[in-house]
């Protein structure tokens, strides 16, 4: 008998192995390396598995502390007198935590609390959008008047410009730190224009309008001299709108030259010397100092994380059904 007889050789078919007789070496290892490669696919399964759950479990347990939250401050409930904070921080936009809706929410909140004995606004914000600024101006006036035992002071941190100073004057007194940057009494309106290189590099815009004036501020397209005009005196009309909210606020404290509203930005310590603030202070020292109360409490509204994922949400189901409802070629911005 040749001893080979039992391997396989080359375009023969593998011999089979008889019935009740023990396999033969090359296909016990196969079927052990089958096996052992099964159970580490399931092992690497169960581990993701198991990473998965725990991640929906974080999720749904941030959904559930958020939705408890409710999307508003801890100063809800608060029992016995206190000073009621309330946080402006950030660049004002009418999507950011610095809205109108939010900030104005929490005044009212502030003010509502019947063991309030001020309300301290905190301040730190470059600024941002007039519109929202004069919503919160004109809701700090009216809360004033309805609660007038009740003050409110501005404390501007670090920064205290533009929009944000729009707001704190709208404040009974405002403070700083002598290094805070306050003021900036003015209004722009920034973009870029790529006209004059679209020419040299042969670039045509296409730009179709309904309206003479409706594309005027596309940076793809030329400016003219009555666009340019027009869109300065918007911005010097919304500029007075600014210098009448300071005025109404300082009234005589305000020591006005022409440098005031020309949109410099200021030291504390220079603001304080032209009436643009009333003195140095944070919370703690205006609540301990001023209002002679030193217990805190925080009113601010944060963002409500339940909200934000619905809208989003939402929004994308819009978006998309809008699209599909769009001629082919059309797009929404």
């Amino acid at each position: 008998m040749n001893p080979n007889d039992n391997e396989p050789t080359l375009g023969a078919a593998p011999s089979r192995t008889p019935a009740g007789a023990p396999p033969a070496a090359w296909e016990r290892s196969v079927l052990e390396r089958l096996v052992m490669d099964i159970v580490a696919e399931r092992r690497r399964s169960r581990r993701w598995s198991v990473f998965f759950r725990l991640c929906v479990l974080a999720l749904v347990l941030a959904v559930v502390a958020a939705a408890w939250r409710g999307g508003e401050g801890s100063g809800t409930a608060a029992s016995g007198p206190h000073v009621a904070v309330v946080d402006l921080r950030g660049e004002m936009s009418a999507t950011s935590n610095a809205s109108a809706d939010n900030i104005d929410a929490s005044l009212r909140d502030a003010f509502a609390s019947p063991q309030t004995r001020a309300v301290i606004l905190r301040i730190n914000s470059p600024g941002g959008s007039p519109v929202q600024a004069s919503r919160i101006n004109a809701e700090i006036w009216r809360l004033r008047a309805l609660h007038k035992d009740i003050p409110v002071y501005a404390v501007c941190d670090e920064a205290c410009a533009s929009a944000a100073y729009y707001v704190a004057v709208a404040a009974d007194r405002i403070y700083v730190n002598p290094a805070s940057l306050v003021g900036s009494i003015g209004v722009l309106m920034n973009g870029f224009g790529f006209s004059g290189l679209m020419d040299k590099l042969g670039i045509t815009r296409r730009l179709l309008t309904a309206g003479s004036n409706k594309g005027f501020m596309d940076p793809f397209s030329p400016m003219t001299p009555q666009q340019k005009q027009y869109a300065l005196a918007m911005l010097e009309q919304i500029h007075q709108q600014f210098i009448a909210a300071v005025k109404k606020g300082r009234g005589s404290r305000l020591k006005i030259d022409d440098q005031t509203f020309s949109g410099l930005v200021w030291t504390g310590e220079s603001a304080v010397q032209q009436g643009l603030a009333d003195g140095y202070g944070d919370t703690r020292s205006v609540a301990r100092d001023v209002v002679h109360e030193t217990r805190l409490v925080d009113f601010t509204r944060r963002e409500n994380v339940v909200d934000r994922l619905a809208q989003r949400f939402g929004a994308s189901i819009g978006m998309g059904a809008a699209r599909e409802a769009l001629p082919q070629g059309w797009s929404l911005q």
